[in-house]
């Protein structure tokens, strides 16, 4: 596994995005996984919320994905995907849980950054490293559809566990994330890096490098958000990404927008989640 996963992981999270009739846009966060086929064939899947997929009403939408320039500057330079075809949706949907994901050809520099399959924490991770309420998570995404910068990177945050327990995912699905999410914030992966906060006992183990999960939603009340997020487990994931057909959705490039800086204003109109 890579030393630094923060690094990796921001390589391999993308913004997701649908303009609206009304002007507005819909915007999510996605992450490409490296899943070969079973004959050995290169395949890279982007993962994100069901959701996201769902309330674009279009049957494109546009990854941001991002070029690195010979004197090592980075450029935007997103490109369009087929969801949709005939009104048959392209993507496969977890069937109980808010998760997607759908084959794409990326450019070769986010094909090779997309990150393994085996990085997806499995059913027993939790366990195995001792994890629980109070720990530190990081959180990658696009908060309203701004990006860190205006090559499109995405912005990361943390949070701590604020639920008890964590898992079995056949019980308890998901778990609470406490920290504030905002549209955008669907689909981007909540990982733990380095081995932060294991429990006394849990020393002679490796240090813990995962992906926990998806952050799916945000808790609310009353209308009134608690500022706490959901975070589907990453086992979901797994079982989203073992559907897939190795059906491949070709990119397009995307028409450049007349203000870059506009792509990323927080104050346009993002609906998920």
């Amino acid at each position: 596994m890579a030393l630094d996963m923060s690094v990796d992981l921001i390589g391999a999270t993308v913004q997701l995005e649908q303009p609206l009739a009304d002007g507005t846009r819909t915007v999510g966060t996605g992450f490409l996984i490296s899943d070969p086929t079973d004959d050995g064939k290169p395949r890279v899947v982007l993962v994100t919320a069901n959701h996201v997929f769902k309330r674009m009403p279009g049957d494109k939408a546009t990854i941001g994905y991002r070029i690195q320039q010979p004197d090592g500057s980075w450029k935007y330079a997103p490109q369009q995907i087929a969801i949709r075809r005939g009104g048959k949706e392209l993507w496969t949907h977890h069937g109980s849980r808010d998760v997607a994901a759908i084959t794409i050809t990326a450019p070769e520099a986010f094909a090779k950054a997309a990150i393994p399959l085996g990085w997806l924490a499995s059913d027993d991770t939790f366990n195995r490293y001792q994890l629980g309420p109070g720990d530190e998570m990081m959180a990658l995404g696009f908060p309203q559809g701004l990006a860190a910068n205006p090559a499109g990177f995405p912005i990361l945050r943390s949070g701590r566990v604020a639920s008890y327990p964590l898992g079995p995912s056949s019980e308890f699905p998901t778990f609470l994330l406490d920290f504030r999410v905002f549209p955008g914030n669907s689909g981007g992966p909540v990982y733990l890096d380095d081995g932060l906060q294991r429990r006394e006992g849990a020393a002679d183990t490796p240090e813990a490098h995962f992906i926990a999960g998806m952050l799916t939603q945000q808790v609310e009340l009353g209308g009134e958000s608690l500022e706490i997020g959901i975070v589907t487990e990453a086992r979901f994931i797994r079982e989203t990404v073992a559907e897939l057909d190795g059906h491949v959705v070709p990119s397009e490039p995307a028409a450049q927008p007349a203000s870059v800086a506009g792509v990323f204003a927080a104050d346009s109109a993002a609906t998920s989640p």
